[in-house]
């Protein structure tokens, strides 16, 4: 049994984080946080190594460090107990690896709030896609800790 949580960056990755770990408490089971990034920004690097190579650190570096803080944020203390992960492509197929590579029972993903509280492009390919149960969470919807 695993739970995993979809982070972006935004404020309604910390009310996903937060029942994600609610979830995987209930179920006794991990709680793996993933964050997508693309490695593909804007030229600028010096020529000792490829430019891609560059972007493709910087991204990584920057992705892990929101990933860590979005998840410590969120938690505080409890945030020791959850495995990060930050993987490079595009934010829904990497999700449903994941999860399926996790072999989850449960996928969160904070979704925009509003009235129409229509999923987002990511959403919309984890639903269709995920091998379990997606949980969307609107921004706001979770209880702070």
């Amino acid at each position: 049994m695993t739970v995993v949580v979809g982070v972006d960056g935004a404020a309604r990755s910390l009310t996903a984080i937060q029942l994600a770990a609610r979830e995987a408490g209930y179920r006794d089971a991990p709680l793996i946080a993933v964050m997508a990034y693309s490695g593909e920004r804007a030229l600028g690097a010096p020529t000792a190594r490829p430019v891609a190579s560059l972007r493709t650190d910087d991204d990584r570096i920057a992705a892990e460090s929101l990933l860590h803080d979005a998840v410590r944020d969120a938690l505080g203390a409890q945030a020791d107990g959850v495995e990060l992960r930050t993987v490079q492509g595009v934010a829904g197929r990497k999700l449903v690896e994941t999860t399926t590579q996790a072999d989850a029972d449960l996928v969160v993903l904070g979704c925009r709030g509003g009235a129409s509280m229509l999923p987002g492009t990511v959403s919309q390919y984890v639903l269709r896609r995920a091998p379990c149960p997606v949980l969307m969470v609107p921004e706001g919807g979770g209880h702070q800790r």
